[in-house]
């Protein structure tokens, strides 16, 4: 008698309001949940998939696991849920469940992309396929902290301690991308060389920092240009500026030299600094400055030669002459177009002097600052130029053949569609044959 009571009982358990597993058929809102390219040993950021239960009755899924088990590159979180294996996930009818991926994918030997593949498998079922892209790199991360005499510590311009690594410029890597955390450092009388090709990669506020007597020689080409961007390129990432520092060329780093490269989506582009030698501290040619929060190209009391320069999509300018110096640009575009805000200033600022500590006024001499055939064009109610001098400073400035808004060759330029970063000319623009002219397309 007791054996039939206890049987009873047991039935009475089970819950007969679900569905039985087995004949439901789950709805995704993807049909692969792909993760963009991402480096080795990082974590992906966290995508979601939803499921939806569009049948009529509820469903309690005995098993939500990874195909991979626990040699998985992929973790999951089931509406909450972070173990291996989540058990009893009830979706109600009509209703429906987020899960949360990420990727964290092993280095190996591949020197080119790589996927990485799994999937998702419901006890019901069904799978959902999972595929991530994967890279190698070289990974500078800080070895050191920066220190006064005294011990104490400086902050940058982000309020961070100097943490920084010493590269290795004779062992560069040039089949793999370059991951940057922190500052590398190419370190006094040390020369990096970078080649079509090399890619580097930054994380929050990382920089490049070119050191007293050492020198950056960038040589791309207009099929592989040398690229310098934020470590994350998915959705709105790939455009998005501020996510890195800048590529800083310190007072007393020499003989730089930038030829086809892509600068994007730091706080500052090229932070070039004094001039100590007799050659310029930078020529740049070939190169798109882009996406900056403050500014594109800055310098304070340099010399520098530029030509065939795009500049565009910077918070504060595109170029900004500071502290003095010797400038000349030719064939360049300067966009002064900004999506994220108004600017409150020209996207091309020529200044005479510097404000030292206390706001006090620092005369230096800006001996050139010459735009031959350049465009200097955007959004800037009161003009795209702004000079500002002192008397106690020398300054000479030249516009020649270059279209100025707010100068004296002041017409429209007529580019293709600069709020979508298209910089081409228009059919019968009065600008052509000027400003920056693009590789063969």
């Amino acid at each position: 008698m007791a054996s039939v009571v206890l049987t009873a009982l047991a039935t009475s358990c089970v819950d007969e309001s679900y569905a039985d597993e087995a004949s439901v058929t789950l709805a995704f809102s993807v049909d692969t949940l792909s993760f963009d390219t991402v480096f080795v040993t990082v974590a992906t950021p966290t995508h979601a998939v939803v499921v939806y239960n569009r049948g009529s009755r509820d469903v309690l899924l005995s098993q939500v696991t990874l195909e991979g088990g626990r040699e998985s590159r992929f973790r999951l979180n089931v509406d909450g849920d972070t173990s291996m294996v989540a058990h009893n996930v009830e979706i109600l009818s009509g209703d429906s469940i987020f899960i949360f991926v990420q990727a964290n994918i092993s280095p190996n030997d591949a020197t080119q992309p790589f996927v990485v593949e799994d999937a998702i498998r419901f006890s019901n079922g069904q799978r959902l396929p999972l595929s991530a892209w994967g890279r190698n790199a070289v990974y500078h991360r800080p070895t050191d902290t920066l220190h006064y005499a005294d011990g104490t510590v400086p902050l940058d311009a982000y309020g961070n301690p100097y943490a920084y690594s010493v590269i290795d410029c004779d062992g560069w890597r040039h089949d793999l991308p370059h991951v940057v955390i922190g500052y590398a450092v190419v370190d006094s009388r040390n020369t990096l060389s970078l080649v079509a090709g090399d890619e580097l990669y930054f994380y929050n506020d990382a920089v490049l920092w070119v050191y007293d007597s050492a020198t950056l020689q960038v040589h791309g080409s207009a099929e592989q240009p040398v690229i310098f961007t934020s470590v994350r390129q998915d959705g709105w990432y790939s455009f998005l500026p501020g996510q890195w520092g800048q590529v800083w060329l310190s007072a007393g780093s020499k003989d730089n030299v930038i030829d086809h490269a892509i600068v994007e989506k730091g706080c500052f582009g090229l932070v070039v600094d004094t001039n100590v030698g007799p050659n310029p501290t930078l020529t740049v040619s070939n190169t798109e400055v882009r996406h900056m929060s403050y500014t594109g190209i800055e310098a304070q009391g340099a010399r520098i030669v530029g030509s065939n320069l795009l500049v565009y999509q910077c918070g504060l300018a595109d170029l900004w002459l500071r502290a003095g110096g010797d400038y000349s640009f030719t064939g360049s575009t300067f966009g002064g177009y900004w999506r994220y805000g108004s600017r409150q200033n020209a996207t091309v600022v020529v200044q005479n002097f510097y404000y030292a500590v206390g706001g006090v006024v620092v005369p230096r001499d800006i001996t050139r600052a010459d735009f031959t055939d350049c465009i200097i064009w955007g959004t800037y109610p009161d003009g795209e130029l702004l000079e500002q001098q002192v008397d106690e400073a020398a300054y000479s400035s030249r516009f020649v053949h270059s279209i100025v808004k707010g100068g004296e060759w002041d017409i429209d330029p007529l580019f293709v569609d600069p709020d979508e970063n298209d910089f081409h000319l228009q059919d019968g623009s009065p600008a052509a044959g000027i400003g920056y002219q693009w590789p063969s397309e």
